[in-house]
C-alpha cells in the first residue's frame, strides 16, 4: 500500500519509525543512482557506497545519564580510479536538527567532504528542529522540505529544491566530477520505494495526528487526505 500523501509522509518523523525509514531511504537512493552512473560511456567511472557516522548522545534517565550510540547513513559517489570523493549526499535527521551531538556529527562529516573538494547535497525531510545550513530562506516559495546542492567550484552558492507537505518531493540535479553533466535524481521515486520496502503502511498509526505538524491548515489537509484515501474515518 502506498503512502496516502503525494510527497513526504510526516508520520515518519515518529522516533520509533525514523531510523528504519532513514535506512530504507538511503538504500533506495543508492539503488536509484547506480543505473544513472553506470552508463555505456562511463561503465567504470564511479562507485556508489553507503557510509556511516557514529556518535554518542547523553540522555537523562532518572538520577543517571544514559549514553546512546547513534548511527546515521549517507551516500558517497567516488571515482573508481583513485577513490576520490566526488559527491556526498547526506540526510538531515531529527537528532541532527535538535541535539548538539547530532549537529556536531553531521557538520564534522560535511567539513571532511569539503576538505576533500567534494560536491555536497543535503536532503532535509524533517520538520522539527533547526536548519543545519545557514542561508536565507526569505525568497523561497512556500516550503517544508528542502534539497540543497553546493558545487565544489562554487562553495558559497546554494541550489535549492523545495517541496511542501502537499506536493510531491522534487527532482534535483546531482553534480558529478568537473566537466561532466549532472544526473537528475527523482527524490519522490526514492521515497516511494523506501516506504514500500519498509512496510510503513502497516507500521504507522494514522489514527493519531502527526506530532511534528503544527500548522492548523496542514493538519486539516492531512485529515482530509487520510479520509479520502480510506486510511481512517472521522
Amino acid at each position: 500500500m502506498p503512502s496516502p500523501f503525494p510527497g513526504m509522509d510526516p508520520y515518519l518523523e515518529d522516533e520509533k519509525l525514523w531510523s528504519a525509514f532513514h535506512q530504507q531511504l538511503v538504500a533506495s537512493l543508492y539503488h536509484l543512482l547506480i543505473p544513472n552512473l553506470v552508463t555505456a560511456d562511463r561503465p567504470d567511472r564511479y562507485r556508489v557506497r553507503v557510509g556511516q557516522r557514529r556518535y554518542l548522545m547523553e540522555v537523562p534517565l532518572f538520577t543517571s545519564v544514559l549514553r546512546e550510540e547513534h548511527l546515521e547513513e549517507f551516500v558517497e559517489i567516488r571515482l573508481r580510479s583513485d577513490g576520490r570523493l566526488v559527491t556526498l549526499i547526506d540526510f538531515a535527521t531529527p537528532t541532527n536538527k535538535s541535539r548538539p551531538e547530532g549537529r556536531d556529527a553531521y557538520w564534522a562529516r560535511r567539513r571532511d567532504a569539503q576538505r576533500e573538494g567534494a560536491n555536497l547535497v543535503e536532503i532535509d525531510l524533517v520538520l522539527q528542529g533547526e536548519p543545519l545550513l545557514d542561508y536565507s530562506r526569505d525568497n523561497l516559495p512556500e516550503w517544508n522540505y528542502l534539497v540543497t546542492v553546493v558545487r565544489r567550484q562554487q562553495p558559497e552558492r546554494y541550489e535549492i529544491y523545495s517541496s511542501t507537505i502537499r506536493k510531491r518531493l522534487p527532482r534535483f540535479k546531482l553534480p558529478l566530477a568537473m566537466g561532466e553533466p549532472d544526473t537528475v535524481v527523482d527524490l519522490q521515486i526514492a521515497f516511494n520505494r523506501a516506504y514500500d520496502a519498509g512496510g510503513f503502511a502497516s507500521l504507522i498509526d494514522y489514527q493519531k495526528p502527526p506530532l511534528c505538524v503544527q500548522d492548523d491548515s496542514d493538519r486539516e489537509w492531512i485529515n482530509k487526505m487520510l479520509v479520502d484515501a480510506n486510511v481512517r474515518r472521522r
